[in-house]
């Protein structure tokens, strides 16, 4: 400021100075030449206040802003401090500014150490996330990377606890097992004690097997199991020891027990008895073929032929390629006096393969003698 006073002082006296008459000399005064000077002067003042006032412009206008937008981030991150710049990049930042910044800098440069302590002291557990600031290139390589470890330790921990879960599988089979249990009938008891049955028979452990049964009884009827041990005592000649498994009231709902009580009655020479026990309950022809083939025998040899030659006829109906048959329906007729129909049975039965030697050589005979007697 006191070099434009000068300078403006120095014009206000070039002006206020007397002007000297000169002596005529039959020329001009020189006037122009002042006048050729007073812009020059005038332009020259106007630089001077120009880069007076550029100065003073800088000093105490440009750099209390910058210490204002520096002064603002130390305010905000309060709650979440950040590491203070060094006074070597704050050095970095004003090396391309003027000479005359030099001072503002160093009174601006003490105030951040002091604000960075002062955030330190406040939180000094807490880790310091540097943010990016864009004005300076070299922030942007701090390192973030150290905070990521805690997302991997959770990680981690799913394949613990889907470990600890896996003991927990095998309990459905030990549940689906005793849910099989459960759900195992008297009917599938009673099956599987009758494999046992005929197995235990047939190595000749016949108190064993007996014992079991009455086991299985005490329960349930066991129907297959009393047909097994039923069966292995008539095949060893001891029906009064099968017919104390064929009780009468258990054996009318099953038309195998009937049967083996009949064959047992038989056995006992008791035809009558065994015929009647049969004929209580007849089955199907496909429900017990061999039910059918035992009953018309029986009444072919208690003297009821017509009957018996029923019950053949149902059986070749349902099937006429059995020889046998034909020869029981021949045998019946012949024995009822039905010789013509006889006739046609034995020629049946003749004409079939299957019989053996013996009834083949009588069927021929009594066709013979029954042709001849017509």
């Amino acid at each position: 400021m006191s070099l434009l006073n000068d300078a403006l002082k120095a014009a206000e006296q070039r002006q206020n100075r007397p002007q000297i008459s000169s002596a005529y000399t039959g020329q001009a005064q020189a006037q122009p030449v002042t006048r050729s000077r007073l812009p020059l002067v005038l332009f020259l003042l106007v630089i001077v206040i120009a880069a007076g006032f550029g100065a003073w412009w800088w000093l105490t206008g440009q750099h209390p802003k910058e210490t204002q937008q520096e002064s603002v981030p130390l305010v905000v991150e309060t709650s979440e401090p950040a590491p203070a710049e060094s006074p070597e990049r704050r050095q970095a930042v004003a090396e391309p500014e003027p000479e005359p910044i030099t001072p503002v800098a160093e009174v601006i440069e003490p105030q951040v150490p002091e604000a960075a302590s002062a955030a330190k002291s406040a939180k000094p557990e807490t880790p310091v996330e540097a943010e990016p600031e864009p004005r300076v290139a070299e922030q942007e390589p701090q390192a973030e990377e150290p905070a990521r470890p805690e997302p991997v330790a959770k990680k981690t921990e799913v394949p613990i606890d889907t470990a600890s879960e896996e003991p927990e599988e095998p309990k459905p089979e030990a549940s689906t097992a005793s849910v099989k249990q459960q759900r195992e009938t008297p009917e599938a008891i009673d099956r599987r004690t009758s494999r046992e049955l005929e197995e235990w028979l047939a190595s000749g452990r016949t108190t064993e097997a007996e014992q079991r049964l009455t086991g299985i009884t005490a329960s349930q009827p066991a129907p297959e199991s009393r047909e097994a041990f039923a069966r292995e005592m008539l095949v060893q000649k001891m029906p009064a020891r099968a017919l104390e498994w064929l009780p009468e009231n258990l054996t009318k709902d099953h038309a195998s027990l009937r049967l083996l009580r009949a064959r047992a009655q038989l056995e006992q020479g008791n035809l009558n008895l065994a015929v009647a026990t049969l004929n209580s309950q007849v089955p199907p022809v496909e429900d017990g073929v061999e039910y059918r083939i035992t009953l018309a025998t029986l009444l072919q040899q208690a003297g009821k032929t017509n009957e018996s030659a029923g019950h053949w006829s149902e059986l070749i109906e349902y099937d006429d390629n059995q020889p046998t048959w034909w020869l029981g329906l021949a045998m019946a007729l012949d024995a009822g006096g039905r010789a013509n129909s006889a006739v046609r049975a034995y020629a049946q039965a003749v004409t079939m393969p299957g019989l053996s030697d013996n009834l083949v050589n009588y069927a021929k005979q009594r066709l013979q003698a029954l042709q001849a007697g017509s």
